[in-house]
């Protein structure tokens, strides 16, 4: 075996999340041409793990299954063990993605796929615990599963394909209906579990009822802004939101912030303004800008994310104790501010307050108090990769907020944006997909050239 794949090899790597995985004793390698050739001729079969640099659960793997010798020891005797940062190969996220969805009619990250050596999947699970409990059973014990059944079917595993099908004919009105059935109209949003925001829908709907006033349709866009701008979705202090929501209703996020959520967020709550001529929705895309001003910009352009842990634990920038608070506030400002937010002593997020509004009355003031001391803790890890995609989105995001907030900065900066989007990403001929600690991806996605035309026509 050469020596390079009995070592973990990520300490090298471009992507910030593969380097978050260097010093697991998994002897991880990158996906390229030369390992999957190793592999086939080795005729040893692949562990595919894919996440990104701000992934909770991601975290948690590396911490527990990833960084134990004796799970290591096994994958490192029977597998080819490949990392991948989903942020900068879509493309084999994308097609993993499709298959533990054929599998299991579900999702997530880290997407963990053993694959023969011929590189078909063979089975793909999300997060797994290191040690076996109830019927949760521990990546080893999967890991092991998977080679015994590799080994009874030998070359007998059908591959995985992806049928192409014609997209089905558009149909507004009937998708406003079927909409209309998963409506969830105690806490807004769509489902009875976890509420991510729904941001394509929601400029859907916008959409239709700017040409097209429809009861249900305004009850189902204003009820689910307002759970996802009052509750705890939203970053009251700083602006901004959370990537999805635990609970159904709005209350507890998973604390990473994206690039993607930020931009999509304030298109949608630019638009809103427009059509309804709600203020609060001004105010919430104003604030939006604010968190990506302060927070997410570098060399001209975005980053990618925040990462949810701070020191290794959920959320613990953003969360308050009534200690904590009643040091901070006079008597009166406590007065008010729990008149606007719904504070406890026991709290929301294991034993602490995340911060959730009952009133949408404002008290800027206190927040930005509450802003400037919470800006003395730990802060959460920023991913600094620049991804040109989800930069261009933010571009056409903030034209729509110029044109919808009659705010002719925003276009300004939006322009400012994209030509600084050419100058690092173009070099003449052909698109780089990310930008990250000086170096440039080369390989570009149709998805990248597509933002970009949207924000430059």
């Amino acid at each position: 075996m050469p020596d390079k794949y009995t070592q973990n090899n990520l300490n090298i790597s471009s992507s910030p999340y593969l380097r978050q995985h260097a010093g697991n004793p998994i002897w991880w390698q990158e996906w390229n041409s030369e390992t999957l050739a190793y592999a086939a001729a080795a005729n040893k079969p692949l562990l595919v793990s894919v996440g990104y640099a701000t992934c909770h659960w991601c975290h948690v793997m590396a911490a527990e299954a990833f960084s134990d010798p004796e799970t290591a020891a096994y994958l490192n005797a029977n597998f080819v063990n490949i990392k991948v940062d989903r942020e900068q190969r879509p493309d084999i996220d994308q097609y993993l993605m499709n298959f533990i969805q054929a599998q299991t009619g579900s999702g997530g990250w880290p997407l963990n796929v053993f694959l023969t050596p011929g590189l078909k999947p063979v089975h793909a699970l999300t997060y797994a615990p290191l040690r076996t409990s109830g019927n949760r059973y521990s990546f080893l014990y999967i890991a092991q599963a998977v080679t015994e059944f590799m080994e009874q079917r030998g070359d007998n595993i059908m591959p995985f394909t992806q049928h192409e099908q014609e997209a089905p004919e558009a149909d507004a009105e009937r998708l406003a209906e079927s909409l209309g059935e998963y409506f969830d109209r105690e806490n807004g949003g769509f489902g009875a579990g976890q509420k991510f925001p729904p941001h394509s829908t929601l400029l859907f709907m916008l959409y239709r009822l700017s040409v097209s006033p429809d009861k249900l349709l305004d009850e189902m866009v204003t009820s689910t802004l307002d759970a996802m701008m009052m509750r705890g979705l939203h970053d009251h202090l700083q602006g901004g939101i959370y990537r999805y929501c635990v609970d159904r209703e709005w209350t507890i996020p998973h604390f990473e912030k994206m690039l993607y959520d930020q931009a999509m967020a304030l298109w949608t709550y630019s638009v809103a303004h427009r059509v309804t001529g709600g203020e609060r929705y001004r105010i919430m895309a104003e604030k939006i800008v604010r968190c990506l001003d302060d927070t997410f910009t570098i060399d001209g352009m975005y980053a990618s994310a925040f990462n949810a842990d701070t020191d290794h634990k959920e959320g613990a920038t953003y969360l308050w104790s009534m200690k904590e608070l009643a040091a901070l506030l006079s008597a009166e400002e406590m007065e008010r501010f729990r008149e606007v937010y719904d504070v406890s002593d026991t709290g929301n997020f294991e034993g602490l307050n995340h911060l959730v509004r009952k009133s949408d009355r404002r008290i800027d003031d206190i927040e930005e108090k509450l802003l400037k001391a919470r800006r003395q803790r730990s802060q959460p890890s920023r991913d600094d990769k620049i991804l040109l995609g989800l930069n261009a989105l933010t571009a056409v995001a903030l034209i729509q907020a110029g044109r919808q907030l009659d705010r002719p900065e925003l276009a300004a900066a939006a322009a400012g944006l994209t030509w600084r989007l050419l100058e690092t990403f173009w070099d003449g001929s052909s698109l780089a997909h990310s930008y990250y600690d000086g170096v440039l991806q080369q390989q570009s996605y149709l998805s990248d050239a597509a933002a970009m035309l949207l924000a430059i026509t």
